[in-house]
C-alpha cells in the first residue's frame, strides 16, 4: 500500500461550503479522482478508513459532507460503535436533515465536488469514479446519471430505494449513464427488495450500460460500516475485491 496524506477541505458551493476529507498518495503526484458518497450517518472515522484504503491503492478520493447545510461533520453526534439500541434516536436526527437533501440539491452538490476535483492538483486530469454507501449508492447514481461526461464508474453498495416506483427514483437517469456501473445488495435489506433489484436491473439493461448486480447472500444492510451490527467482514472484503476492479478497469 501506498503512503497516504489527508487533510480536509473547504468547497464552494451554490448554497455554501461543504466541508470535505481528501485522501491521496504521498508521492506528489496527480492520481485517478474517486468520488465518495458517505452513508447516513455521515462523514466520520469509519469511512475516512474506507477513504484512506482506496488512497493507498493508488487514487486521490473526496469525500464530502453532503449534509454541510446542516453543520461541518459530524453533524449529528455519533458514539464509537453505533448500537442498535441507538438507531432510532440518531435517525430521530438524522431523518429531517436526510429529507432537505433533495435530488435537486444534492445534484448542484456533485456538480460542485466534481468540479473541485477537476482543479485539484492531486487529482489526475479526466473523468472520475463514483462509489457510495446506503443514501450514498443513489446519490452515486444520480451523478452519475447526471453528469455522465465526468464519470467514467459509479458503484454502490447496500443502497437502499434505488429503484421505487416513484418519479424522481434514482434509477430512471439509467438513460443518461455512459459510465460502467457495480451494484452490491445486501440480501436481508427491506429497503432493496428483489422487486427494485430487478427494476434497476431492466433499466440498466434497457438503457444499454455496462453494468453488473450482485446480491451478497447474508449480509446485512450497512455491511460495509465497521462501526455498527451490520458490519460483515467477508462482505466487506468481497466489496473492496469488486470496486478495485471496477477502478482497475476504468483507469
Amino acid at each position: 500500500m501506498t503512503a497516504v496524506q489527508t487533510s480536509v477541505v473547504d468547497i464552494p458551493t451554490d448554497d455554501g461550503t461543504a466541508d470535505a476529507y481528501l485522501a491521496h498518495p504521498g508521492d506528489g503526484s496527480p492520481h485517478p479522482a474517486v468520488l465518495l458518497h458517505m452513508d447516513a450517518f455521515g462523514l466520520r472515522p469509519r469511512l475516512r478508513a474506507m477513504a484512506d484504503r482506496l488512497a493507498g491503492a493508488g487514487y486521490t478520493v473526496l469525500v464530502p459532507n453532503v449534509f454541510y447545510r446542516s453543520g461541518r461533520a459530524p453533524v449529528v453526534e455519533l458514539p464509537e460503535f453505533i448500537d442498535p439500541k441507538e438507531r432510532p434516536e440518531i435517525f430521530q436526527r438524522l431523518g429531517p436533515i436526510m429529507r432537505s437533501l433533495t435530488p435537486d440539491r444534492a445534484m448542484r452538490d456533485a456538480d460542485a465536488y466534481l468540479q473541485w476535483l477537476a482543479g485539484a492538483p492531486q487529482a489526475a486530469d479526466g473523468p472520475v469514479a463514483v462509489t457510495g454507501y446506503c443514501m450514498g449508492a443513489a446519490l452515486a447514481l444520480r451523478t452519475a446519471g447526471t453528469y455522465p461526461d465526468r464519470v467514467a464508474a459509479v458503484a454502490g453498495f447496500h443502497g437502499g430505494n434505488l429503484a421505487t416506483g416513484d418519479p424522481d427514483s434514482p434509477h430512471l437517469v439509467a438513460g443518461h449513464i455512459t459510465a460502467e456501473v457495480y451494484f452490491a445488495h445486501a440480501d436481508r435489506d427491506p429497503g432493496m427488495p428483489a422487486e427494485q433489484q430487478e427494476r434497476l436491473v431492466a433499466a440498466l439493461t434497457e438503457a444499454g450500460v455496462r453494468h453488473r448486480c450482485e446480491v451478497y447472500a447474508g449480509a446485512h444492510h450497512g455491511y460495509t460500516q465497521a462501526d455498527t451490527a451490520a458490519y460483515d467482514p467477508e462482505a466487506t472484503e468481497r466489496h473492496w475485491t469488486a470496486l478495485l476492479d471496477l477502478l482497475k478497469r476504468t483507469f
